[in-house]
């Protein structure tokens, strides 16, 4: 039978074994990033909806580097590149895009992430998707406030669902008709 001191190092090292088993995926060998969230940000007070993803570092982190973040147009036009300058001491490094039209509920929308060096060298390639649980028709045709006090928007007098009947609505692939709802 083992010595008392024996089964405490072993009950050590498989709880040690099991803490680190259960930690989240931080990536593979020589990764740099990790994806730490990513979402379709919907803002009914100005009518926008953008895509946002998080990278928390999970390796080295250099001074000059950036991620460039290419996201697939809803439009159906060229893809969206956004450059996020990545600060070493920040937790996470946040890309947003500017705001985006005819996001359609259920579609995966492609994302691919570029971490470069300070002179411009790629050290990591992130590949990913992100889809939406809403369409965005379900946002208001216009801002349902405006100015610094939240104002309510003149323009929506009388349309408390934020929807104009005679707003001409954006031509979005993938829709019936080619049309917007």
């Amino acid at each position: 039978m083992p010595d008392p001191g024996s089964l405490l190092r072993i009950a050590v090292l498989v709880a040690a074994s099991l803490a680190t088993a259960a930690c989240r995926d931080s990536g593979s060998d020589g990764d740099r990033f990790a994806l730490d969230g990513k979402l379709v940000v919907f803002n009914y007070r100005v009518a926008t909806a953008t895509f946002l993803v998080n990278l928390k570092p999970v390796g080295p982190v250099e001074d000059g580097q950036v991620a460039i973040a290419s996201f697939e147009d809803p439009t159906g036009g060229a893809p969206i590149e956004v450059r996020q300058k990545i600060w070493p001491a920040m937790a996470k490094t946040t890309v947003t895009t500017p705001p985006l039209r005819c996001i359609v509920k259920g579609r995966p929308y492609g994302i691919t992430i570029r971490i470069e060096d300070a002179q411009g060298r790629q050290v990591q390639a992130i590949e990913t998707s992100i889809t939406s649980s809403q369409d965005q028709t379900e946002l208001p045709d216009r801002p349902l406030v405006v100015g610094p006090l939240y104002t309510p928007n003149p323009e929506l007098a009388g349309h408390a669902d934020g929807k104009l009947p005679d707003v001409e609505k954006l031509s979005c692939p993938g829709k019936a008709g080619g049309k917007a709802d």
